[in-house]
This record gives C-alpha cells, sequence and structure tokens, in this order.
C-alpha cells in the first residue's frame, strides 16, 4: 500500500489491540439493543482495555449493514453515546459484509496520510433490529396530503378510500435477496457446491470443525481475551458467545433438512446464523503508540478489496482478493503462518479452497501460471469461523483482525491472511504481519 505525503505522511499504522462483543443469536438477549447501543457498548469497552486519554482519538469509522433510517452515520451516534469528545469525527462504511475490514482499512489509511494518529474502527450489526418498512405506494399516497398544511377532514377521509389493505397497508419483510439476482445468498452458495462439487457431507464436516475449535478456544480461554461483558438494556451482564455448538455432531449435522433448495445442500447447520454484536479496534502510528507506551500486536502488510460477477459465482471473491494481497505484499501461501477465511456458508468456503488450488482457475481467471496453492480445511479458522460464532454482517471484518492480530502475538507466528466473501459480489483479503 501506498502512503500518501499529506502532512507527514510516512507513519505506518499498528493494530494496538481490540475487543468484541459476545456474539448472540438474534433475537435473543440483545434485542432490545441496537446496532447503535452495541457499537457504543463495545467502544468503552475498548477503551477500559486500552485506557488512553480520549483526547487523544482523532476519529472513528465503523462499518456496518442494517442501518437504522434515521441514524445513517452510526458511526457519529456511536461515538457520541459512548462518550468520546464530541469533536472526534466519525465516519459510517457500509460494504456488505466486508463493511468491518473496510472501515479498519479506511483508518489505517488516515493514520498512514498523517491525517490522524489515533483511530478506532470496527463495525456492529443488529439483525434483530432490521427495520420492517411500509409500501413505498403508502408513502406516495400519504406524504401529499400528511405534509399538506392546507389538509382538512375531506382529504384524509378521501386518502383512506384510496387505501388498498394488501398493496398498501401491508409492512414489507425485510428482504435479505440480491436487488441485482433476486436470489437468496445461500441460493447463490447452493449454485456454487453444485458447480464446483462440494458435497452435502463435506459441508457438515467444515461446519462440525467450526464447532468444535471455537468450542475449545472458549473452553481454554482464548476467545474470552477478546470478548467483553455487556449489560443489556434489563440489566443482564451478557459476558459469552451462545451460537457455539459443543455437543454437535456429523450424525446431528445430517438430520438437518436443505434450508434454501429442495433436495439442496446447504441447512441451518453448515451456514451462518443470524447474529447481532459488534468488534472494535484501537489503531495508532508507530510513533504514537511508543510515546503512549504501548506495545503494537501487528501491521497491515496489504489488502485487496475486489468485486466478482454477482451472475457468476457471487461468493468466490476470495478466490481473487487472496491472490492479489499475497501479491501486493510480495509473499506467497508458504509464507503465511495463520488462515482465516470467513464461513457465510461452507459450501463457500470449501468452493474457493477448490479454486485456489485450481492451476485452470489460476491462468484463466487470476493471470498466473499456476495455482496459489492447495489449503486443506483444516488448515484455517484455527479457533472457528462465522459459522460457529455468528456474523453480525459489520462486525466479522473486524473480529477477524482481533483473533488474528492476538494469534500472532500469542503464537509467534509472523503473519495471517484474512478474507471474507460479501453479498454483490464484493470481497477482501488482506495480511497482517506481527509487529517488530
Amino acid at each position: 500500500m501506498d502512503n500518501a505525503t499529506n502532512g507527514r505522511g510516512n507513519s505506518r499504522a499498528v493494530i494496538i489491540g481490540g475487543v468484541r462483543t459476545p456474539f448472540l443469536r438474534a433475537f435473543g438477549d440483545f434485542m432490545l439493543m441496537d446496532t447503535i447501543a452495541l457499537g457504543a457498548a463495545n467502544v468503552q469497552k475498548l477503551l477500559e482495555k486500552f485506557p488512553i486519554d480520549k483526547k487523544e482519538i482523532n476519529g472513528v469509522v465503523w462499518g456496518g449493514v442494517i442501518l437504522p433510517g434515521q441514524s445513517a452515520n452510526i458511526g457519529r451516534e456511536i461515538t457520541l453515546d459512548s462518550g468520546l469528545p464530541r469533536e472526534v469525527e466519525a465516519t459510517t462504511v457500509t460494504r456488505a459484509c466486508t463493511s468491518g475490514m473496510k472501515a479498519i482499512a479506511m483508518a489505517v489509511e488516515a493514520i498512514e496520510r498523517g491525517d490522524a494518529d489515533v483511530m478506532i474502527a470496527g463495525g456492529s450489526d443488529s439483525t434483530s433490529n432490521a427495520e420492517v418498512k411500509m409500501p413505498q405506494s403508502f408513502v406516495h399516497k400519504t406524504a401529499p396530503v400528511t405534509m399538506s398544511s392546507k389538509s382538512g377532514p375531506m382529504d384524509y377521509l378521501k386518502l383512506a378510500a384510496r387505501m388498498k389493505i394488501r398493496k398498501d397497508l401491508m409492512p414489507q419483510r425485510p428482504s435479505v435477496r440480491e436487488r441485482s439476482t433476486k436470489e437468496l445468498m445461500g441460493e447463490s452458495a447452493e449454485k456454487m457446491a453444485g458447480r464446483n462439487g462440494i458435497t452435502r457431507e463435506a459441508q457438515d464436516a467444515l461446519a462440525l470443525q467450526s464447532h468444535q475449535r471455537a468450542a475449545e478456544s472458549i473452553r481454554n480461554g482464548r476467545l474470552a481475551q477478546e470478548v467483553c461483558s455487556v449489560v443489556n438494556t434489563k440489566g443482564k451482564v451478557v459476558s459469552a458467545d451462545n451460537l457455539v455448538r459443543a455437543d454437535t455432531s456429523l450424525e446431528k449435522l445430517a438430520k438437518l433438512k436443505p434450508a434454501f433448495k429442495k433436495g439442496g445442500t446447504l441447512t441451518a447447520g453448515n451456514s451462518s446464523p443470524l447474529t447481532d454484536g459488534s468488534a472494535a479496534v484501537l489503531l495508532m502510528s508507530r510513533e504514537k503508540a511508543k510515546a503512549l507506551g504501548l506495545a503494537p500486536l501487528a501491521e497491515f502488510r496489504s489488502w485487496s478489496f475486489d468485486a466478482v460477477d454477482p451472475w457468476d459465482q457471487m461468493l468466490m471473491g476470495p478466490a481473487f482478493s487472496i491472490p492479489r494481497a499475497l501479491k501486493k505484499a510480495g509473499m506467497t501461501l508458504k509464507d503465511i503462518g495463520v488462515i482465516d477465511i470467513h464461513e457465510a456458508f461452507a459450501a463457500q468456503v470449501l468452493s474457493i479452497l477448490k479454486m485456489l488450488g485450481n492451476d485452470k482457475f489460476a491462468q484463466e481467471r487470476l493471470g498466473l501460471s499456476k495455482a496459489v496453492g492447495e489449503i486443506l480445511p483444516e488448515q484455517i479458522n484455527i479457533h472457528g469461523g462465522s459459522i460457529a460464532l455468528g456474523h453480525p454482517f459489520g462486525a466479522t471484518g473486524a473480529r477477524m483482525v482481533i483473533t488474528m492480530a492476538n494469534e500472532l502475538k500469542l503464537s509467534g507466528k509472523e503473519s495471517a491472511v484474512m478474507a471474507i466473501c460479501g453479498a454483490g459480489g464484493v470481497s477482501v483479503g488482506a495480511i497482517i504481519v506481527a509487529a517488530s
């Protein structure tokens, strides 16, 4: 990545650390906390863990997907609600499931341009609080009457007579279908499974691995290092993820019915669940970290934000983003110590791994002479992934950065690659290296 010449322009951004809320099943203990409340609680806990003077913070960049209609710039609202100085500027970024990672990248860029010394970045989402909207026909019919000061009783009576219950008055269910392809993401993943020969058994095996590894990392306290407790609106202290199924098995997973297609291979067990949660990262210039006496965990070596044709294989983006991030970093897969790939669906992950090891794909789609390299399912997501932990859309990228930065510090490994697919065919691949 290039450093711009704006002011200082020669700083390197470093990851000081991060913390996330527990990831909870939607409509559970976080149901009455919207994405702003979750983000504000998260930022407060981040600053408890890293108690720097709040006046040192230059800005907040926050990712989100399910944005409230009245507060689209949730980053600003989180800044105000978390008790940061009111002069701290904030930006909201929305880029589907890569939003949290994009927010962090933007914060890094601000530091490396010389525009900031200390930034908070991350993301949150509350699936429980996806807005239920009235049909646009209701808005179009009522607005001319309700917004006019000249409207009287007769105008309202005429309006009522024009209303049709099914067309104008029935609230619309929140839709997760693609605007372009009209497909559910799971339907797109079903197509990928069929096209790439990914079996139900292989998907269930990856799901089982995700749950077993997440359960073990919870049991041994590894994940507790990055999860903060949150007091919900009812005064309950929530301190642990609740989606991980330590007691699942291949037999249990095999009994689940297809979720997106009759006779299909994707089920609730090998797909990521609807989740509420938040994750936040503290970033600084290397000089500022030294001045404050803080030891950084890692720094970004490269990233590649990309997009693929959503009518083709919508979730295949990481198969492009990982090679491009490696090339930008001047690295190969052999140089990478840890691999973390977002598990939207087991079918999507296994399809990506298959293409990364495919010479024909490398030659025809990446312009390479040979495949990037073989990655076995057991080589990825050593602490579990989104299938087990959950997937609050805007938070997942930040969650992965926190986990991988901690892993480099604790394991002594030198580098990690992360990759995320997203709605609309967007993706990201990013490489971090241990701080020197």
